[in-house]
């Protein structure tokens, strides 16, 4: 008798658990598509020089003090990628997406759609797009797709 009341108890606090974090989620998920819909409409293309890229703190970076402001404390210590790139006679940090960070090219000069201080795309200068470096493989992942390949789980190449 007392087990199954302490199972139902902890049963009825993970239900509550569980709508707690579906709504925290779904408020999450609007916030994020409002930030989305407000970046598409500030972007615009601009020409720039990338001079160097590193992921960094946010106050290392030398960004403005308006960001670091606004920034949530949990994000100060977090590393971001950072762009330093020279935007007409200036040389600026701009924070850079994440899924774009490794094809944007060092000491070479693009065409950037820049949000503020948020780039979220990289073209070449003539419209080429810019195809990321392929990352060597490890000993492991070669070994790996090559046992696969023999095993058919894998089409070969």
């Amino acid at each position: 008798m007392k087990v199954a009341t302490v199972l139902l108890i902890i049963l009825a606090i993970l239900v509550i658990l569980l709508v707690v974090l579906y709504f925290l989620g779904k408020k999450a998920q609007k916030r994020q598509n409002e930030q989305q819909q407000q970046i598409e409409a500030m972007k615009q293309t601009v020409s720039m020089l990338i001079i160097d890229k590193k992921r960094m703190k946010m106050k290392d970076a030398g960004l403005p003090q308006a960001v670091m402001a606004q920034a949530p404390k949990l994000m100060r210590r977090a590393k971001l990628p950072i762009v330093k790139a020279k935007v007409g006679p200036q040389i600026v940090s701009l924070v850079c997406e994440e899924k774009i960070f490794d094809s944007v090219p060092v000491k070479k000069e693009v065409k950037a759609v820049v949000s503020g201080i948020y780039i979220t795309d990289v073209k070449g200068l003539h419209g080429k797009p810019i195809v990321a470096p392929q990352k060597k493989k490890g000993f492991f992942k070669r070994a790996l797709e090559s046992a696969q390949e023999k095993a058919g789980a894998k089409p070969v190449k």
